[in-house]
């Protein structure tokens, strides 16, 4: 289904000062510490600023890590509605074939509405020692610890009980969380494809690994503003709106560091409460932000380790961007806003385009890790450099995997295969050559150093993939073929693997 563009409106129009908007594009730009992928305001309803910094596009979807969260919970929305999840039920209820496992107190009082709040009862994440416990079903994992606490008390982010709380679902509802949100979320909010994670039994995770663009996260946040009506039509009630977003359970220290930590406001279901607003976020910025004062909401991609940094921007320039009524005279600041934001883009690799020694120095090249391995994860093996000058071949070697890189110039070249990457790169220095590979439906870039002295090659991370398997791995999966949403059964034994 094709999306409907979202209604557009020049900032002042709807009370937004470009001026603000340029502000905050100014600062994390020249902030090291984030790199920008893609922003998009909503004010009153209307598309108000919107761009991605090339070679980043709106098309491309993109891992979005927990903020997958927001997206399970709404499934939770739906089922709660359509009568087929009980908050106030106890999880043991929905697998009753681990009756017998579980005997815990507490792991046996936990009821949905404490996994979805993530306050199991654990002081700790579990899903490391979950999976080690039962591989074939981490639900049964996770009830297997017993919780420190009684459910419902404390707080603990915990992919254990967002996994358990998609279980649930997929369970109930006899469908992927996918195939489920389809027609009722996907389809109607106009979002396209979409693609999730599985684990081995087949199942999409829940707690990560949603794959979509930056529209479909500014749709989702326009929805729960709109208290969950879209044109007219309510998909999910108001009731729920309400109960996904405010505060569960609490979650701030009493320090001043506390209360200046958008992560110690209070967890809802799923979502995060703020300084302002409540939110849904993945790692390294990717936000989904709803202001329910100032009717607005922000969505971003972005690579950083600072994600405060990234909200406390957030707060200080377009939060005073937002008026109360359409500004005067503001035509010449939207038309500036919108000539940036169509020319955003990250600088590509400043370096040389051909090596400074004799080409052939570096025809049919090899190099090996510095001091013998690669610190970066998954682990290169080797790097193998082919051709010179503008047509330099890289290619990256995991064991028996092989990606390619192929310079093309001194900008962004753009690989549209398989694993989705752009390439930049060239000579920094007599004997370095440098390539930078950006996941483009990832937040990951990877820098790879080759130094001819020695053929070694050194590699890092900008953001370290949280979850990935190899290189090739980091890109949204292949859908399975839809069930054409009709119910299939879960199966929760180890015979699921």
């Amino acid at each position: 289904m094709s999306a409907r563009p979202l209604p557009q409106s020049p900032p002042s129009r709807q009370g937004v000062d470009a001026s603000g908007v340029s502000a905050f594009l100014d600062a994390v730009e020249a902030d090291p510490d984030i790199e920008p992928h893609s922003l998009m305001i909503l004010r009153h309803g209307h598309l108000v600023a919107s761009g991605w910094w090339a070679p980043y596009t709106p098309d491309r979807r993109q891992l979005l890590y927990s903020l997958s969260k927001s997206f399970t919970s709404t499934a939770a929305g739906f089922a709660v509605a359509e009568g087929l999840l009980d908050l106030d039920r106890p999880v043991i209820s929905y697998f009753p074939e681990f009756e017998a496992d579980i005997t815990d107190p507490r792991s046996r009082a936990m009821l949905v509405r404490h996994v979805a709040a993530m306050a199991s009862g654990h002081l700790a994440e579990t899903w490391g020692d979950a999976v080690g416990l039962d591989r074939a079903e981490p639900v049964r994992g996770f009830l297997l610890i017993p919780p420190d606490r009684d459910p419902g008390t404390v707080f603990a982010y915990n992919q254990s009980a967002t996994f358990t709380l998609a279980a649930i679902l997929q369970r109930v509802t006899g469908l992927s969380l996918t195939d489920y949100l389809r027609p009722r979320l996907f389809d109607p909010l106009g979002i396209g494809e979409t693609a999730w994670t599985r684990n081995r039994a087949g199942r999409e995770i829940g707690f990560s690994g949603l794959h979509a663009t930056t529209d479909a996260i500014a749709r989702l946040g326009q929805l729960y503003l709109d208290e969950g009506v879209l044109e007219g039509r309510r998909l999910l009630p108001a009731s729920w709106i309400a109960e996904a977003t405010r505060v569960h359970v609490a979650n701030a220290d009493g320090t001043p560091e506390g209360a200046r930590s958008d992560w110690q406001q209070g967890y809802a279901l799923q979502f995060w409460r703020g300084r302002h607003g409540y939110r849904g976020d993945g790692a390294f910025g990717q936000f989904c932000v709803v202001l329910p004062e100032h009717d607005a909401v922000i969505a971003t991609t972005a690579a950083t380790d600072r994600m405060q940094e990234l909200l406390d921007l957030m707060w200080r320039h377009l939060l005073p961007a937002f008026g109360t009524a359409p500004l005067a005279a503001a035509d010449e600041r939207d038309e500036e806003l919108r000539r940036r934001l169509e020319a955003l883009a990250l600088p590509p690799v400043e370096a040389a385009p051909e090596p400074p020694e004799p080409q052939d120095a570096w025809s049919q090249a090899e190099f090996a890790p510095a001091g013998g391995r690669c610190a970066v994860q998954p682990s290169l093996t080797g790097v193998l450099v082919a051709g010179s000058g503008k047509d330099t071949r890289v290619t990256l070697v995991e064991g028996e995997r092989r990606l390619e890189a192929r310079l093309d110039g001194t900008g962004w070249s753009v690989d549209s295969g398989p694993t989705p990457r752009a390439v930049s790169g060239g000579w920094t220095a007599a004997g370095t050559l440098r390539i930078d590979l950006i996941f483009l439906e990832t937040p990951h870039r990877l820098t790879v150093e080759c130094e001819l002295p020695g053929r070694t090659f050194s590699a890092r991370w900008h953001t370290t993939p949280l979850h990935a398997r190899s290189l090739e791995s980091l890109r949204a999966p292949s859908s399975p073929p839809s069930t054409g949403h009709r119910k299939t059964p879960y199966l929760a034994t180890p015979s699921a693997t």
